[in-house]
């Protein structure tokens, strides 16, 4: 049985944590996704990130200077601790992020419902656009996890202060992405994230996110005793076409059943892949 929950607030991105940002970075320019230059943190990670026309983005992460991500991590950085728990130097899909205009009274809310992961945490870090040009982006963020799903952390993204900054070539992609669709959660108990979905709220609207004991598209989803995690992104394009033909060419394997394109996870992937046609 599969279980749909269409979560109020609009996607910010996904986390996939990688064995080197190298080959995450290759792996996704091979998918025909256009790869923004690195960015570094100033707790000891580092990321690439691709960035969508709707605003959302993937950030490949991995960890740059280990010195200081254990020190933050040690100090609280919930963000730094459940990369290092969870999926450090291996890749993965960790963490889904949500847009909010308020993070600290998210933090309260997290905490009234018991599900709150951690401290709100805020950081500036450079940003670089493809041109080069460098500007200064500032983020607030608040944690949540459900005790059922340890593996899946959520938390919600305040952009405090966003560079004004061209990102219209990051945002084309060879491969006729335009935006994520949706998200898949397989194995454990399906329903694991529901303590964390309650508290955002019950709109009909924003990312939808499939919730499935069974593996239907290769996900290699753990049995059912085991803790859920979060497996797939399903991506829309308005050809199906403009992908198979990039990923033919490419070399890159994938199956197809009617207007959508199912990529199994590969070295700097972080999970399955799903194109679909609008």
């Amino acid at each position: 049985m599969t279980t749909r929950h269409n979560w109020p607030r609009a996607l910010d991105h996904c986390v996939l944590p990688t064995a080197g940002l190298d080959l995450a970075k290759a792996r996704l320019e091979a998918l025909g996704f256009t790869v923004a230059p690195m960015g570094v943190h100033p707790f000891g990670t580092a990321n690439h990130c691709t960035y969508f026309a709707d605003g959302s983005f993937l950030e490949s992460l991995s960890v740059a200077d280990r010195a200081l991500a254990e020190r933050a991590a040690a100090a609280g950085n919930v963000f730094v601790r459940h990369h290092l728990e969870t999926l450090d130097g291996r890749d993965g899909f960790s963490a889904l992020v949500l847009q909010t205009n308020g993070a600290a009274a998210d933090h309260r809310a997290f905490i009234d419902a018991g599900v709150s992961a951690g401290d709100v945490l805020e950081f500036s870090r450079a940003f670089i656009d493809a041109s080069g040009a460098r500007a200064t982006a500032t983020f607030r963020l608040a944690f949540a996890q459900a005790l059922e799903a340890p593996g899946i952390l959520v938390f919600t993204c305040e952009r405090v202060a966003v560079p004004h900054v061209d990102r219209a070539a990051l945002q084309r992609h060879a491969n006729g992405v335009t935006c994520i669709r949706s998200i898949t959660v397989v194995g454990g108990d399906t329903e694991a994230l529901e303590p964390v979905a309650a508290v955002l709220g019950t709109a009909q609207s924003g990312i939808a996110i499939d919730a499935t004991p069974i593996d239907p598209w290769n996900f290699g989803a753990p049995a059912f005793e085991e803790a859920s995690r979060l497996a797939a992104i399903s991506f829309a394009v308005e050809h199906i076409e403009q992908p198979k033909t990039l990923l033919h060419g490419a070399g890159i394997d994938f199956s197809l059943e009617a207007r959508r394109i199912i990529v199994p996870p590969a070295a700097g992937q972080g999970g399955t892949f799903i194109f679909e046609a609008d």
